[in-house]
């Protein structure tokens, strides 16, 4: 499930970086089809599905964010950029509840000097990621196709540390938040390397409420630092576990997506996919509750 999921990625991801290019010549669905080599048909419903908005929307919302960041440049006049202005629409997020236990002092001072890390490659719908834990939680996560390179970051992030190629407990539970059929509420730890700030920080992206997004202001102001935007925005650039820890659900006060640590189109992808998650959740549920209510009447009739 989760190579399909990730082929189905690569495609979208694609699909995603042809209509970012070429936006500005507002491409039809049988062109943007094309471009992956796919029916319309089949392209429609492929990233509608995975993405959690049509094609059309997607590129609307890619045209509104490049003419608000032209009008904000001061540029342009607003006639010379209403042109390329669409509705947006942004998907609800789920709640990923992650308990953190940090590290201690001395842990952070000496490197992960006598700390084991088991560490494995993982497909994801957002493509391979390298994951890393100890005894106590997930400690490091990246996405790069390219497996020197993520194990250097690795490598390079915990320099005194035992490496062994190996699963664990906690890389298993790593399966069930990508398992898109799976409903429950995941709950992982996390074994984190950080300053005092920064795991404030990154325990402030965990509790970002289902259906919301926010920004480096707001997150500043919920840890009780209103003034240091900047640093927030630097600690968020410096999380050390992709995806568990959502630094992707954090975008600009103006309304712009912003950049993204381990790529802009992906970021755009986890959005989608997150909102597809959750709308399928809660449409099961309303079945389930129609159900109950049926049943119900069904015995009131008895």
């Amino acid at each position: 499930m989760a190579k399909q999921e990730e082929y189905n990625y690569q495609r979208i991801a694609e699909a995603i970086e042809y209509i970012r290019e070429h936006f500005r010549g507002q491409p039809n669905l049988a062109e943007m089809a094309r471009h992956i080599h796919l029916s319309p048909y089949h392209f429609q419903r492929l990233f509608t599905e995975w993405a959690g908005v049509s094609p059309k929307k997607f590129l609307q919302y890619i045209s509104v964010e490049h003419a608000k960041q032209m009008l904000l440049d001061g540029k342009t006049t607003l006639s010379d950029t209403a042109h390329q202005t669409g509705l947006s629409g942004t998907g609800r997020l789920h709640d990923l509840f992650i308990s953190i236990e940090g590290m201690t002092p001395g842990e952070f001072k000496n490197g992960g000097r006598n700390l084991t890390v088991n560490y494995r490659f993982l497909h994801t719908p957002f493509g391979q990621a390298l994951v890393a834990t100890t005894t106590k939680g997930v400690c490091f996560m990246t996405f790069d196709e390219d497996n020197e390179n993520a194990l250097d970051e690795l490598f390079h992030y915990f320099p005194n540390a035992k490496f062994l190629r190996q699963s664990s407990p906690h890389i298993s539970g790593i399966h069930q938040v990508f398992d898109s059929g799976s409903n429950g509420i995941t709950r992982l730890k996390l074994h984190l390397r950080g300053t005092p700030f920064q795991l404030k920080v990154w325990d402030a992206l965990l509790k970002i409420p289902s259906g919301r997004l926010t920004s480096y202001g707001v997150l500043a102001s919920q840890i009780e630092q209103p003034g240091a935007s900047r640093a927030v925005g630097t600690a968020i650039g410096q999380n050390p576990v992709a995806f568990l820890i959502p630094c992707h659900r954090v975008i600009r006060a103006n309304g712009l997506v912003g950049g993204y640590r381990w790529g802009t189109t992906r970021k755009a992808a986890m959005i989608g996919w997150e909102a597809a998650k959750f709308k399928r959740y809660w449409n099961e549920q309303l079945d389930l509750l129609e159900d109950m209510l049926e049943s119900e009447d069904n015995l009131k009739n008895e």
